[in-house]
Formats: structure tokens, C-alpha cells, sequence
């Protein structure tokens, strides 16, 4: 099913639980500035990007060793006319083993080429993603912002 939310794949040669487990730790590949926690369902954590970026969100969905879904409950994007374009939207990981190892789907679901913030919040997942969760996943050590 093709989907106009923002999402990308990527596959790891890590199992599905140590995977999810890393996307778990969202300071280590997010940003070391998170406060709160994103381990269990109704977690909540606080992400903030100098003074572009605030959001809260909430873990609304975990299936140990195959998927979370965060809420985005509040969000403040100062960089465009909308600032709470985030609120509603929905973070969410995937994982799946593939011959053995493992594929990653990641959807920001809500935000679509419509968004305002579209090209600004694909860059900025595009580098967390794909590079930062990548890097500790198959490394154990991600590239999140400093505090």
C-alpha cells in the first residue's frame, strides 16, 4: 500500500529485538536534550531543537521486538506559519526480520507533502533515521544532538 506520510525503510544485520530496543533509547540517537522516557506504553517524552523545535510525545503502541507508535500530543515548530502542525500525528517504527536480518519501517504519519514543515521534517528525519538509528543500531553508538 503506497502512503503519502513521510516513511523510509531500512534493513539492519541486527535481530528484531535488539533492534527496536535501540530505537527505544531515543537520546542516544535523537537527542541527548530528551526528557522523559519512551520505553513503555504511555511513556512520554519532551524533544527540543534550539528554538525551532518542541515537541511531546507519548508511546501509545509497543509489540516487543516488532513495533512502537509515539503520539505526538503537543508541539511547537517555529519555523513555519502553522506551529502545531505536529499535534495528532503519529511517530511509528516497524520491524520485521528479512532473511535473516532485520527491515525497519519508519512512518511519521499526518505528515505529508502537504505539511508546511514537509521538506524541513523530511531532512531532519532523513539524518535521524537513516543515519543516527542506523549508526547505533549497527554500531551502539548514534549521532543525536548534544543536550
Amino acid at each position: 500500500m503506497k502512503t503519502s506520510d513521510l516513511n523510509s525503510t531500512f534493513i539492519v544485520d541486527k535481530t528484531p529485538a535488539e533492534t527496536l530496543n535501540a530505537i527505544l533509547h531515543v537520546s542516544d540517537w535523537w537527542s541527548k536534550g530528551i526528557k522523559g522516557s519512551a520505553e513503555k506504553v504511555n511513556d512520554v517524552f519532551h524533544y527540543r531543537y534550539k528554538d525551532m523545535h518542541e515537541s511531546t510525545q507519548k508511546m501509545i503502541e509497543l509489540v516487543p521486538g516488532r513495533k512502537v507508535v509515539w503520539l505526538v500530543t503537543d508541539s511547537n515548530l517555529t519555523f513555519i506559519d502553522n506551529k502545531s502542525e505536529w499535534n495528532g500525528t503519529k511517530i511509528s517504527f516497524e520491524v520485521a526480520e528479512k532473511n535473516g536480518k532485520t527491515e525497519v519501517r519508519f512512518t511519521h504519519y499526518g505528515l505529508t507533502p502537504k505539511s508546511e514543515c514537509f521538506d524541513a521534517c523530511t531532512e531532519g528525519w532523513d539524518y535521524y533515521v537513516n543515519k543516527s538509528l542506523v549508526k547505533l543500531i549497527t554500531t551502539g553508538k548514534g549521532q543525536p544532538e548534544p543536550e
